[in-house]
């Protein structure tokens, strides 16, 4: 759908959750956890993939009821993170043919890295769990690391690949990866399997869409 981009690319920056994981349902699972034991009402699935994209403090500021303290926030929060830490695995999976088109990246050489607003802890064992014969770099939110969409993530994986921005494409399915891909100075590819839709992507700036992961090799690899 759409353009391609204007050159050929080496090295392709992911997006975690809704790009390469459908991790909705065990996000939603541990949501819904944290407000039951906090005594407030829980979120539909639709909800909570509306809230999703901006780390999980944003997450949880939106799910908890607006006029709650910040010390019931921070008490819920930490409800949330310390339930998804051990169950983070429980139903989410790489979307259908997203192995694949990693493998296939891989075979011809390649770069590849996760950038994820994820805690570290929860982007390290998710990457082990279902990408470490592929991807080497795999970066979450960490202290003095600022989130998406600043770009630090993203230009702290091209260092850590020894790559630069001339020679990377950002992949990603919200606009807040559309705006960190900007902020790095990276051509971005917007997937329309994840937590945001098409007129919702093109109305934020979205440039090239796409609607299987097969399609983004064919973007990538056929240069304008």
């Amino acid at each position: 759908m759409m353009t391609n981009l204007k050159k050929q690319r080496h090295t392709v920056i992911f997006d975690l959750d809704g790009t390469l994981l459908n991790t909705l349902e065990d996000l939603a699972g541990s949501v819904n956890y944290a407000l039951r034991e906090n005594g407030y009402p829980e979120r539909a699935l639709f909800e909570v993939r509306r809230f999703l994209g901006n780390g999980i403090r944003y997450l949880m500021r939106c799910a908890v009821p607006e006029n709650i303290s910040d010390e019931d926030y921070e008490k819920t929060f930490k409800c949330f993170r310390s339930h998804y830490l051990v169950h983070c695995l429980d139903k989410t999976k790489p979307y259908e043919g997203m192995i694949v088109l990693l493998e296939e990246l891989k075979t011809r050489h390649f770069k590849l890295a996760i950038v994820s607003n994820k805690l570290q802890p929860a982007v390290e064992e998710l990457n082990a769990r279902f990408f470490s014969d592929v991807v080497n770099v795999a970066i979450g939110e960490s202290k003095g690391v600022r989130r998406k969409p600043a770009p630090d993530t993203v230009l702290m994986a091209l260092q850590q690949l020894n790559s630069t921005t001339e020679d990377a494409v950002y992949i990603g399915d919200s606009e807040v990866d559309i705006l960190t891909a900007q902020q790095a100075g990276l051509p971005c590819i917007s997937v329309l399997w994840g937590f945001r839709d098409h007129d919702f992507l093109l109305a934020h700036g979205a440039k090239v869409l796409v609607e299987t992961p097969a399609e983004i090799l064919q973007k990538i690899e056929l240069p304008l």
